[in-house]
């Protein structure tokens, strides 16, 4: 049985400050499923652990990806943002919280004052994300997550030059290692702050768990993230794991098989591969999928913010959208299909609507990616991504039924 875990690092959910609009949402949803599509970037558990075989080490097949061939935090819709200490005595820094990339960095809003435990590597470092770059200069430093997650000698970028980060002070990169080589002159990976925690004995595997309380406002502190170790006071029940999928591309990230149906008997999508995103806001179905969800909801295409949308009478009959991950089975509510209605006037909606956030990828069938589970399912679950193991585990909280939209 889980214990309560104390490596937990508190985090709050933000909108991309370039998403002023529920289209704008979509537009970057679709964008990214399409890169994933592509199987640009891969850094799943399973490309991670082939790279070790063949290797017998992380070493990258192609270096940092160019600026717009990446899959990062800066082309997100949804972000992740935590308060990390650097230093000591600590220097707080608000960072993004980033699965596609690895490189950890300050000094983008906040200026980074070197602390008496501050070790000048004298390299230069530089990293170009989908929408945003920075440069600067490497340094290894004191870096606390949390009381009980304490890196002694982390090394860390500090910038000189940055763009596109509005309102943060850098990125906490918890990638693969791999996505570090050629970032930093002169030198090849960089540890991560996941590797450095695991080869400090802080932690006792490669693995990270994430809960949720449901979101109702922009930005809001209703995350934690724990390392190494899953916290069983944030989840009922147990922990259902799924193998990575073997179907290609969604194996090159944190792809599972699963099935889909709405209430009781009606399918909406037999078993396939797809990936479960945090960087996704919406739940993204294939083109077929999610025209059966319409047609069993009632839903229709809200012409102002592209989101499908039912009346209150529709929204009366809604059933339960079931998701059928290995031998387990997880129900999303009626209330947890739609967007918070706190937030329909700001993402260019009507303040009484009700939008589902339910949306169409695209044209994708057969195409070994058919669904995307992003935040919007994400949340009302614990979710663990457990490297060492190459699998992902799925959970309900007490908040899976909650009705807070």
């Amino acid at each position: 049985m889980s214990r309560v875990s104390v490596n937990a690092l508190p985090f709050s959910t933000r909108l991309h400050p370039k998403c002023g609009h529920a289209k704008d949402i979509l537009a970057r949803d679709r964008a990214r499923a399409q890169k994933l599509m592509s199987g640009m970037q891969p850094h799943g558990p399973l490309v991670i652990q082939e790279m070790c075989k063949k290797d017998g080490s992380r070493r990258a097949q192609s270096g940092q990806p160019d600026s717009g061939n990446s899959i990062d935090v800066t082309d997100a819709a949804v972000t992740y943002t935590c308060m990390v200490k650097m230093g000591q005595p600590g220097q707080s820094f608000k960072l993004l919280i980033d699965t596609g990339s690895s490189n950890t960095w300050v000094g983008a809003d906040k200026e980074y004052k070197p602390s008496p435990s501050c070790k000048n590597t004298r390299k230069s470092v530089n990293v170009s994300y989908g929408s945003g770059s920075f440069t600067g200069m490497e340094m290894m430093d004191r870096c606390e997550l949390s009381p009980g997650l304490v890196i002694d000698q982390q090394s860390i970028g500090v910038a000189s030059s940055a763009q596109g980060f509005q309102g943060v002070d850098g990125i906490l990169g918890i990638g693969p290692v791999d996505l570090t080589q050629g970032t930093v002159s002169g030198m090849g990976n960089i540890p991560t702050v996941t590797d450095n925690l695991k080869s400090e004995g802080k932690i006792p595997k490669e693995s990270i768990a994430i809960s949720y309380q449901p979101t109702t406002g922009a930005d809001m502190a209703n995350g934690e993230m724990t390392f190494g170790s899953e916290d069983s006071s944030k989840y009922t029940g147990d922990i259902a794991y799924m193998p990575i999928t073997s179907t290609s591309p969604a194996n090159k990230y944190w792809g599972i098989d699963q099935s889909m149906t709405y209430g009781k008997n009606m399918t909406i999508m037999s078993k396939c591969a797809g990936i479960v995103d945090t960087g996704t806001t919406l739940l993204l179905m294939s083109s077929g999928a999610c025209k059966k969800y319409m047609e069993a909801t009632g839903a229709k295409m809200d012409e102002a913010t592209g989101l499908l949308c039912v009346t209150k009478e529709q929204f009366g009959k809604m059933e339960n959208l079931c998701f059928k991950m290995g031998s387990t089975t997880f129900e999303m509510t009626p209330n947890a299909q739609i967007w918070p209605r706190s937030l329909n006037a700001m993402m260019g909606g009507k303040a009484d609507g009700i939008y589902l956030v339910v949306a169409d990828m695209g044209d994708m069938g057969g195409s070994g990616l058919e669904f995307i589970d992003g935040f919007a399912f994400l949340q009302r679950f614990y979710s663990v991504y457990d490297t060492t193991n190459c699998r992902v585990g799925m959970a309900n909280t007490p908040h899976t039924q909650d009705n807070t939209n």
